[in-house]
């Protein structure tokens, strides 16, 4: 089986659409369906059914998405560890990477690696770090750089690089900024804004005051925390926030209360590390040895 062929085949049934494949491809539409054909031709059966613009798996379909993502995945390991046997630090480095490490941590980290290594293409995807967690458990992504969670996966190896301390924050003119020392109950009186339960960092703030049973008023959320500290700034609330995100708040002195993060980096222990990915985690080791030694 052509491997164009096959990634063609994936690519439609992940978008339910051959225009759609065709623009992520950069290819024709004429070009997608001939591509199909000759695979449908190949297995002697039908891979989709169309239904007006969208298509759907046939049953055979079904079948051979599985085994076609796992053709071509095996297909790329082969290439890259055929590569690294030469030594050379080259080919893509697939990394999963949280939004707020994405802007905060990263890029200069990202320049360096980029201008060390410039045979290396970068094949970033930003997302939030339970989705990047889950990529790297899927072997879709070499490395993941994450908000580090409490339970992790025995086959899941993880480091801490950055020590992350999280902040209570209001708007300079809410009610809690005139407070000196408020308690938690005090901003239970007041709508909160805090990324969902299903993310490290909301999880965090919600087990602090369910273990004193304090309810809390959440009229929104959100799990971009840029979008946060801008909502709190106008005003719509109080939250827990890094403080590379608090510029333009108020930090609030809550009595005998402290958060904090752990960010780093997670890889799979069942799978062998591109020589690429080998000189990635390094760089972050070294930059792990600078935030210890600050």
């Amino acid at each position: 089986m052509d491997n164009q062929n096959l990634s063609a085949f994936i690519i439609v049934a992940e978008n339910k659409s051959f225009s759609e494949a065709a623009y992520v491809l950069d290819v024709t539409q004429s070009t997608i369906s001939k591509r199909i054909a000759l695979l449908e031709s190949q297995v002697g059966k039908k891979l989709f059914d169309r239904i007006a613009r969208r298509v759907a798996l046939t049953e055979a379909g079904q079948e051979l998405l599985p085994r076609a993502r796992r053709i071509l995945k095996e297909y790329a390991n082969a290439l890259q560890a055929i590569n690294d046997l030469s030594g050379n630090v080259s080919g893509i480095l697939r990394l999963a990477i949280s939004h707020h490490l994405g802007l905060h941590r990263l890029p200069d980290l990202l320049k360096i690696f980029s201008k060390t290594y410039p045979d290396v293409v970068l094949d970033i995807e930003f997302m939030d770090s339970e989705k990047a967690y889950e990529r790297v458990m899927q072997a879709k992504s070499e490395i993941g750089i994450i908000t580090l969670g409490s339970e992790i996966h025995p086959n899941i190896h993880k480091k801490e690089i950055w020590d992350d301390p999280l902040k209570f924050v209001c708007s300079e003119d809410h009610a809690l900024s005139k407070l000196l020392d408020p308690e938690l109950e005090d901003l239970a009186n007041f709508p909160v804004i805090l990324p969902g339960l299903n993310t490290y960092t909301g999880r965090i703030v919600q087990n602090i005051f369910q273990y004193r049973q304090i309810s809390l008023v959440t009229p929104m959320s959100t799990n971009y925390l840029e979008t946060i500290s801008k909502m709190v700034e106008i005003g719509l609330g109080w939250s827990v926030l890094p403080e590379t995100l608090t510029k333009n708040l108020h930090s609030l002195s809550v009595n005998h209360t402290s958060i904090k993060r752990q960010l780093g980096y997670i890889c799979h222990t069942k799978h062998t590390l591109s020589n690429a990915g080998v000189a990635f985690l390094s760089l972050l080791d070294q930059q792990c040895e600078i935030e210890v030694n600050l």
